[in-house]
């Protein structure tokens, strides 16, 4: 059985409400825009994914990048997990991403973690985007248990949790 009804169809633009952004799927062909937004904020982003992903390296190369899109593209092809990138207006920028994952955890039937590019941090995208995620996904999504990892749950609560069959 999947984690999703045979007749899901995924969202493909959502805009974020009082931005001039928007987030879509990401694809491998967003490395150019991905790997500089991911690596310029590292160390941040290694302190939320690092002990639960193993992600991202200190050492990720541009093509460990590609080959992570390309995955992921062909997860969301696939319906086996999601990720939207955070984008301008022209697609120019990746400013975050947004996960949608099946459990790997007991106790949801969705799990979903976001960020934003340091640069954001604490400001109106942020803000945004945090507000725009969970009406998202009671809106769009078929979850009636979303949980999301470090906001109604830390990572470490997390991590202790049981693992889902």
């Amino acid at each position: 059985m999947s984690w999703l009804p045979d007749d899901f169809v995924h969202p493909v633009y959502v805009p974020v409400p009082n931005t001039a952004l928007h987030l879509r799927p990401i694809r491998e062909a967003d490395t150019a825009i991905d790997y500089p937004a991911v690596m310029g904020s590292r160390g941040r982003l290694w302190e939320i994914f690092g002990p639960a992903w193993g992600w991202p390296k200190e050492t990720m190369t541009y093509e460990e990048d590609r080959i992570d899109l390309l995955r992921h593209e062909k997860e969301i092809a696939a319906h086996q997990s999601f990720n939207y990138a955070l984008l301008d207006e022209k697609e120019t920028k990746i400013l975050g991403c947004v996960y949608i994952d099946p459990p790997e955890r007991t106790g949801s039937d969705g799990e979903v973690s976001w960020w934003v590019v340091d640069d954001l941090v604490g400001g109106e995208v942020e803000r945004a985007l945090d507000a725009l995620v969970p009406q998202w996904i009671a809106a769009d999504w078929p979850f009636q248990q979303p949980r999301y990892l470090g906001r109604d749950i830390t990572w470490q609560d997390w991590l202790a949790l049981p693992r889902a069959s």
